[in-house]
């Protein structure tokens, strides 16, 4: 595991310089293998069947959005809802959680609800021909935000709530730099990096958090 899990890592690491650079095959492949790896490591060590599904769609969504079309843009947006759908699955499942503990935790709960209606607010006039899958992505990675609130706060398991919360954080970015910010707007030579760390954090602290 330990061995697999570097070469993960070794693969996030490199793309992240590579990650506001325009499409090519290396790139591709390494943004791909990132999390391609982490799913692989989850089958291999027997954990929950749902999380690797939920990282192999992440997979397939990198490899996606890693080509820079509408149309490719769009089919990754719906593999990753599919895996965080796994992902809602995941936490509300798993044999620790419980579903009183979303409403234990009203700072959390109401920051995501709030949280949603600014973010769609912002996107819907922006968003042209991709208004409906953008506004259908917004409630299902809004809902793997809340369900991981139903996830106890004890062991590994205290890595799956800021591991969600990184997750969104990325999109959120990602979603800014897309529909949001201008082309030559100075904050879109930090965003991609941001977007990477986030996200990638995000995977690994999720397999840590169920593995």
């Amino acid at each position: 595991m330990t061995a697999l899990f570097l070469i993960a890592a070794a693969c996030a690491l490199v793309y992240l310089p590579m990650s506001p650079k325009p499409a090519s095959g290396l790139r591709s492949v390494l943004k791909t293998l990132s999390v391609a790896i982490l799913a692989l490591i989850a089958a291999r060590q027997g954990a929950p069947l749902l999380l690797t599904t939920a990282l192999a769609l992440c997979a397939v969504g990198d490899a996606l959005l890693s080509r820079d079309s509408d149309s490719t843009f769009m089919a990754g947006i719906g593999a990753f809802a599919a895996g965080h759908l796994a992902y809602i699955a995941l936490f509300l499942s798993h044999p620790s959680s419980e579903t009183a503990l979303i409403l234990d935790r009203p700072g959390f709960f109401w920051s995501l609800i709030i949280l949603g209606i600014i973010a769609a607010t912002l996107l819907a006039p922006r968003a042209g021909e991709l208004k409906v899958p953008v506004l259908g992505y917004i409630p299902i990675i809004l809902g793997m935000g809340l369900t991981v609130l139903a996830v106890p706060d004890i062991g590994p398991l205290r890595w799956a709530l800021p591991a969600a919360l990184a997750f969104i954080a990325s999109d959120l970015i990602l979603a800014t730099e897309k529909f949001l910010l201008p082309p030559n707007h100075p904050s879109l030579r930090f965003t991609p990096y941001m977007v990477w760390i986030f996200y990638w954090g995000a995977q690994a602290g999720l397999l840590i958090a169920f593995l």
